[in-house]
């Protein structure tokens, strides 16, 4: 297919899902703001499924939501066919390096059973996966436009304190860094720094590699590695951080990753996870348990439903924090009236 097609249709698909997110969303929420608030502060994902679950506007949502998705994926002008045209182009991109890989490495099965976010074959089954991933990901925050990039920075930003930015030195492991799109700004504000990049896709580590090296960021190693063995020695990590790695995972491997970063982490040493977890109300709730089975992120319920502080608790870690992370200055995370995702920023610390 000609490019220019190919990104005429991309560029459609999203001026579609701009009006699902700033037209649709807000015209099925307004029934439940119609509500007395003392009323919906009591209600529950039952109470809101049964108050709009069956209105011919909320169907149409959802079937938007899933069928966009698909369009942007496996269209007849979609990532999907456009990149696998390429494959032997976009390959030549990479820079022949292999990203090191953890012994006895194996992909989880969790991680295989589900084409997730309807990626044809996941991130990991194809070379030219971790392009069709970096394309796709540019239009996953609609309201963010051409400024996506700047979720990673200010999430990286908060990392560090503003007079320790450029100066602070130690080790970071990034996990689930998929194709560095969160590590290369880490590496910006901590260029000293060494960092290591884990992901399970190797598609997405060599796009990965591949992008470090255009940019001229010496300072990660990428490495195929699974987050709950990391393959880091003990107590020999200052800072562990995730961006949208979370609600990719089930329970069990959830509480796994989190006691292998206490065991990594030096006393005294942070962990920083980007995700989504807190929500408004139980409207918000039901919209995005919705979105855990339309957009094949079959993990996302269970996390909603998880104890968060106190499992942190109970691992051990101390100077729990949680709270609404403000993914662009215009967004307002507690008031947006727009369709968005309800980034959520977690932070800890491992005793000293």
């Amino acid at each position: 297919m000609l490019e220019r097609d190919f990104v005429n249709s991309q560029d459609f698909i999203l001026s579609l899902k701009m009006e699902w997110t700033q037209s649709l969303y807000p015209q099925i929420r307004e029934k439940f703001l119609a509500l007395d608030k003392v009323k919906r502060d009591k209600m529950n994902v039952d109470d809101v499924d049964e108050l709009i679950g069956d209105e011919t506007d909320y169907k149409f949502f959802a079937f938007c939501e899933r069928h966009l998705q698909k369009l942007k994926y496996s269209g007849a002008y979609g990532l999907h066919s456009f990149h696998k045209e390429r494959r032997n182009s976009l390959v030549d991109n990479f820079t022949g390096d292999e990203p090191e890989k953890t012994e006895d490495f194996e992909l989880p099965e969790y991680y295989q059973e589900v084409d997730v976010h309807q990626q044809p074959g996941g991130v990991w089954s194809d070379p030219v996966g971790g392009f069709i991933y970096e394309r796709g990901a540019r239009t996953t925050t609609p309201l963010l436009g051409s400024n996506h990039k700047d979720l990673h920075y200010r999430f990286a930003e908060t990392l560090f304190e503003p007079n320790d930015r450029k100066k602070w030195v130690g080790t970071i492991v990034d996990l689930g860094c998929g194709f560095g799109k969160s590590t290369r700004p880490i590496a910006e504000f901590a260029p000293n720094s060494k960092i290591i990049a884990i992901d399970l896709a190797e598609p997405c580590l060599k796009l990965g590699m591949a992008e470090a090296q255009k940019h001229q960021t010496i300072n990660i190693k990428f490495k195929q590695a699974d987050a709950r063995r990391t393959g880091c020695e003990d107590k020999t990590i200052d800072l562990a951080t995730s961006t949208m790695l979370l609600h990719e995972m089930p329970k069990s491997a959830i509480i796994e990753m989190l006691k292998e970063t206490f065991r990594i982490l030096k006393p005294g040493g942070r962990a920083v996870h980007l995700d989504f977890w807190l929500m408004r109300d139980s409207f918000d709730r039901f919209i995005f348990e919705g979105h855990s089975w339309r957009n094949n992120e079959p993990f996302m319920r269970p996390l909603f439903e998880m104890d968060i502080p106190k499992l942190l608790s109970d691992i051990g870690f101390v100077d729990i924090e949680i709270g609404p992370f403000q993914e662009a200055e215009q967004i307002d995370p507690t008031e947006c009236p727009f369709w968005r995702f309800p980034w959520t920023r977690i932070s800890m610390y491992k005793p000293n």
